[in-house]
């Protein structure tokens, strides 16, 4: 049985204990990532571009099917806790990656809106069998024992969020756009460097980057407060804080250029069977590029 860590409504404060309580467990092994980190493009061994590229196309065929936030960040979780642990060689990522999104897809998403192994295969362009497909998945839910649902970024993003939201009056409200901070949530997890931050730390910080990006001096005093608030109850140094948001601004310029956008459009043009096709929405058959972040949480 799929492990799940979703709550029912509860207070804030049981919320956030259980997610920061279950966080460390599902956090990918260190070691793992360093040695990823560490390893030379030598076309044998996993490496953070190959990673990297493997995430962003998990994105655009998430955008390409409209599938929730949830699951991207679900997919991505998965395929970092499995490279932690499993040494892989690049010929196998494409496999292992729509594997993770597969799992995420079907532990995330209506059962009405998920695709049929086939058909995922032949859309993202990929070579291997849905019998291939069917032993990696086994192979990557025995490597994280069967837990699946795990605290991502996301979930903390939108306790925090929601949180902040309850202690600020209308107008502000208006100032801190969940959907531009989710939009940059995903921008964050194409990078590697990201993975070895704690889910809570990076969702804290994309918060205070974005609060201070829309910095507007009439309400700044109330998320000021309201965020000063929040790294106590998390117990966040302010350095650790100042360290990730810098590196998030980082991350969010970079992915704003044309070329870290824009992957290899080939790899992008997919091929839909009719039967596919007539299941799909007709928006979703022009996506060309990684989904943009809104200028402005207006």
């Amino acid at each position: 049985m799929l492990d799940t860590v979703t709550p029912a409504v509860q207070p804030f404060a049981v919320q956030l204990k259980t997610l920061t309580d279950l966080e460390g467990r599902y956090q990918p092994k260190l070691s793992g990532l360093r040695l990823i980190d560490s390893t030379q493009d030598n076309g044998f061994r996993m490496t953070t571009r190959l990673r990297e590229l493997e995430v962003k196309d998990l994105l655009s065929l998430s955008k390409f099917f409209g599938f929730c936030s949830e699951t991207f960040s679900l997919a991505v979780s998965m395929l970092d806790r499995f490279l932690s642990v499993m040494k892989i060689q690049p010929k196998h990522l494409s496999c292992v990656g729509l594997c993770c999104f597969y799992i995420a897809v079907k532990a995330s998403e209506e059962e009405k809106n998920v695709p049929l192994a086939n058909d995922l295969i032949r859309i993202s362009q990929n070579r291997f069998t849905v019998s291939d497909m069917i032993r990696m998945e086994k192979i990557i839910m025995e490597k994280l024992h069967w837990k699946v649902k795990a605290p991502t970024a996301l979930h903390f993003l939108r306790l925090f969020h929601g949180h902040i939201q309850e202690q600020l009056d209308a107008e502000s409200r208006n100032i801190l756009s969940l959907d531009r901070l989710e939009a940059q949530l995903k921008a964050c997890h194409c990078s590697f460097v990201f993975s070895k931050i704690k889910p809570s730390l990076l969702a804290m910080a994309l918060l205070c980057l974005e609060a201070q990006e829309q910095h507007d001096p009439e309400h700044a005093n109330q998320i000021s407060e309201a965020l000063g608030s929040l790294q106590q109850l998390l117990n966040v140094k302010d350095s650790d804080l100042v360290c990730v948001r810098e590196l998030v601004g980082k991350c969010l310029a970079e992915y704003a250029t044309t070329k870290c956008s824009k992957p290899n459009g080939q790899r992008l043009r997919w091929t839909i069977s009719g039967r596919t096709a007539r299941q799909l929405k007709h928006s979703y058959y022009k996506i060309t590029h990684l989904p943009t972040i809104p200028e402005s949480a207006s």
